[in-house]
């Protein structure tokens, strides 16, 4: 396994999430353990950092969650301007708070619905496991918005499922409707893009994409998707 598609080593992984536990030691300890379970399970967050690697570009996080990739951003030293935005009004509550914790520097974030607007910004973007909860209309505007953003050489970084009729699509469009099931996450999985569409759009827009994939050890089929602008 590449270091791209390996998750961080569980002592990083634990160093992160203690900005994410309760400040009394009887409190909600569920974003401690999301934090360390999933940064020490899911390769997206070293691979995102590989693909940010060297870019000085200020980078919008849209649908930035609980603001994970600004810490492991933070903990490979890569420095960049982040600024994270989500639908999730409590989740960005606690993004700020485990930020402040965790002592990031540069970074913020924001309260903002993507379905009705989009947040300024010049740079880089991180579209990350967002592309499937929103309707296909509002997917095209998404990345419509998201290409218009990039400055030469800054990249536009996507992970997501891709409706290619594997297996791994339909274990992770199940586990994707389980986590709305449960409140996790806000909406549930509309469509998975799919990836010709995907590089039709990329190059009409003058784009150079990747695909990557990036399972790790887990069974879905997630892909990291990177776009740039020729400098």
């Amino acid at each position: 396994m590449s270091a791209a598609t390996a998750p961080l080593d569980r002592g990083r992984a634990q160093s992160i999430a203690r900005a994410f536990a309760p400040a009394h030691p009887l409190g909600n300890r569920w974003d401690y353990h999301y934090a360390r379970i999933k940064l020490a399970s899911d390769p997206l967050y070293p691979g995102v950092c590989e693909a940010l690697r060297g870019s000085t570009a200020p980078l919008l996080d849209l649908g930035c969650g609980l603001g994970l990739l600004a810490h492991a951003l933070r903990a490979e030293g890569i420095t960049l301007p982040y600024r994270g935005v989500d639908v999730d009004a409590r989740k960005i509550a606690r993004a700020r708070r485990a930020a402040q914790r965790g002592g990031l520097q540069d970074a913020s974030f924001e309260v903002v619905d993507l379905r009705r607007e989009y947040p300024q910004h010049r740079g880089s973007v991180a579209l990350l496991d967002v592309l499937q909860f929103i309707p296909p209309d509002a997917q095209a505007r998404t990345l419509d918005a998201a290409v218009a953003m990039l400055t030469p050489g800054a990249r536009l970084v996507i992970r997501t499922g891709l409706a290619d009729g594997s297996r791994r699509a339909r274990v992770t469009r199940a586990v994707d409707v389980v986590s709305r099931a449960v409140g996790w996450m806000v909406s549930g999985p509309t469509r998975y893009p799919e990836p010709d569409a995907l590089r039709a759009r990329f190059e009409a827009a003058g784009l150079h994409a990747t695909f990557t994939p990036l399972y790790g050890r887990t069974p879905f089929n997630n892909w990291r998707i990177v776009a740039t602008r020729p400098g």
